[in-house]
């Protein structure tokens, strides 16, 4: 732990005159110019070069800077299943065990629900927008960062900072980012190297072991709780486990629950189906979860659970109808803990500033000390848009109050562009691509919950959900919700009159933010960019342009 002591020194010609409370022992520890005075006893002299020796330590110890390091852990596709997010039933003890030693964000919320793009953003510290990543990196998808991106491992290189990922990367290409040490899906099976904590804990030990002198920023990407499916089970939750075939992870000890015992989010149908589902999910976070606890005690025995930065989230809401791939509430918020091991006064505490993913960059540089380049990209000067979240650890900050999101593809298929402003009321989407149908992910089409949801729908039974498939599938442009007072955000405020002026405001602050990130959809869907301005296209869908001409406008 790093402290300073108070201590004595001596300049050279000057006579530095100890506390009262330091000569309580009665010896006289007057420092004269460079030697001990003639009076001292063999015993006293003795006494004196054992205090110089001290003095030297201390002085040295407190001139030095203190160690620090850097720990980012993202879980994948997860929510606030968690006693720190008050879900008193799926278990998280090493979970609750950080939350004690960091402050605790309420209201975070990822920088775009999908899960390349997310963690482009939070390494780069950029909207996918802006840093490239559009959509999901991997086979047919293939979307990659532009080449001239700065990203966390790769600024934190030059200062000397070792940095290393393990676990699941989900971003390209590989040189923009480059980390020293690699143990990914690149070159690993992703199950072994994702959700084996056993084998990721051996990872851990490796990078922990080598160029023990330097700092370190390890990055660490858990699969769970991912869906999965087939006989690994719907989220691997039974790979690991013991079962026939299923092998062991040694460091994991599942904890399994049953249906009717789960908590089933309001947004979600409460159904036989979803709780299979959750009850299935809530296995895999266990494996998370004691994955976190690995950490934890590697990070004590190599020396450094109290000199490392610990930042906890997930990439995007979980994946359930409502959420992953949405930026409604559900699939923007996200779980946040900043755990600062040199200033412990808000450890276990929570915050109300709202946070952002791309806050996750700025936040390890002023960490470490170290300055965001300067640079180009795409012919604008990159400036953050986030901010580091150190001051928060310290004391409940003012402002941190709102936060934007953007969305453009999760699957190549699945285009449906969105801008998003959440500020301490309202939240405001701008869906682009409106006059098509909200597009679904591949594995959430697949899961319990919306095949229930699907099968009801065609058989004309209740769905208990409380929306309609063709709801959730056609959304109006603008969708303006009052979170505080509409928390299942039902009732759209957008073509209110009574909500003009707030909605202006919102399209403003939204609009200020796309310039400023050099977005490419900025003139969409009404316009293309030409220059600093939009061109008008003309091309509303007839039925309003037809509605305005019967009207006489």
């Amino acid at each position: 732990m790093f402290w300073k002591a108070h201590y004595i020194f001596c300049e050279e010609g000057r006579v530095i005159k100890p506390d009262k409370a330091q000569t309580q022992s009665g010896l006289d520890l007057t420092c004269t110019g460079t030697g001990l005075g003639k009076k001292h006893s063999r015993r006293s002299k003795m006494a004196m070069l054992v205090l110089g020796v001290v003095c030297l330590l201390l002085a040295h110890v407190s001139a030095s800077p203190p160690k620090k390091n850097a720990l980012v852990i993202i879980a994948d596709d997860a929510g606030f299943e968690t006693q720190v997010y008050n879900n008193s039933v799926c278990k998280t003890p090493n979970i609750d065990q950080l939350a004690q030693s960091s402050v605790v964000i309420r209201h975070a919320y990822t920088s775009v629900s999908s899960c390349s793009p997310s963690r482009s953003a939070i390494l780069t510290g950029l909207p996918q927008h802006q840093n490239g990543m559009y959509g999901l990196e991997h086979t047919v998808h293939h979307f990659r960062s532009f080449d001239a991106v700065q990203t966390l491992p790769v600024i934190l290189k030059p200062a000397g900072i070792k940095t290393a990922i393990i676990g699941k990367k989900h971003v390209a290409p590989a040189e923009v980012y480059k980390f020293d040490y690699e143990e990914t899906e690149f070159n690993n099976p992703m199950l072994q190297c994702a959700r084996n904590i056993t084998r990721m804990k051996e990872f851990v030990q490796t990078f922990l072991s080598t160029n023990t002198t330097k700092p370190f920023m390890l990055y660490v990407g858990f699969n769970d709780p991912h869906r999965c499916g087939g006989k690994l089970g719907l989220f691997c939750d039974k790979w690991g486990t013991g079962a026939p075939g299923m092998g062991v992870i040694p460091d994991w000890h599942p904890l399994f629950y049953k249906p009717e015992e789960v908590v089933v989010p309001p947004y979600l149908p409460d159904t036989p189906a979803t709780r299979m589902d959750i009850a299935a999910q809530y296995t895999s976070i266990s494996r998370m979860d004691q994955g976190v606890g690995m950490l934890l005690k590697e990070l004590q025995a190599f020396g450094h659970l109290n000199d490392t930065l610990i930042i906890y989230t997930a990439d995007n809401g979980i994946p359930f109808p409502n959420a992953k791939t949405n930026l409604y509430e559900p699939g923007m918020g996200e779980p946040m803990m900043v755990s600062n091991p040199y200033v412990k006064q808000r450890w276990g505490q929570y915050s109300e500033a709202i946070t952002s993913t791309t806050d996750i960059v700025p936040t390890v540089l002023d960490w470490f000390g170290v300055s965001y380049p300067d640079y180009v990209l795409e012919g604008k000067k990159v400036t953050l848009t986030g901010k580091s979240m150190l001051p928060i650890t310290s004391a409940e900050p003012t402002g941190w109050d709102h936060i934007f999101s953007s969305h453009n593809f999760h699957e190549v298929t699945m285009y449906y562009p969105m801008r998003v402003m959440r500020d301490r009321q309202y939240r405001l989407i701008h869906n682009m691509n409106y006059r098509a149908p909200y597009p679904i992910a591949q594995d959430l089409a697949a899961c319990p919950t919306f095949i229930d949801i699907l099968n009801n729908t065609a058989a004309g039974k209740p769905t208990k959900w409380y929306k309609t498939l063709d709801q959730y599938y056609y959304r109006p442009e603008w969708e303006l919700y009052d979170v505080t007072n509409d928390p299942l955000e039902k009732v759209n405020l957008a073509y209110d009159a009574a909500h003009k002026s707030t909605l202006e405001a919102m399209q403003t602050a939204v609009c200020d933010w796309r310039h400023a990130t050099n977005d490419p959809w900025r003139c969409f869907p009404e316009g293309v960019i030409h220059g600093p301005k939009c061109i008008d296209l003309q091309n509303e869908p007839p039925k309003n342009k037809y509605a305005k001409e019967y009207n006489g406008n």
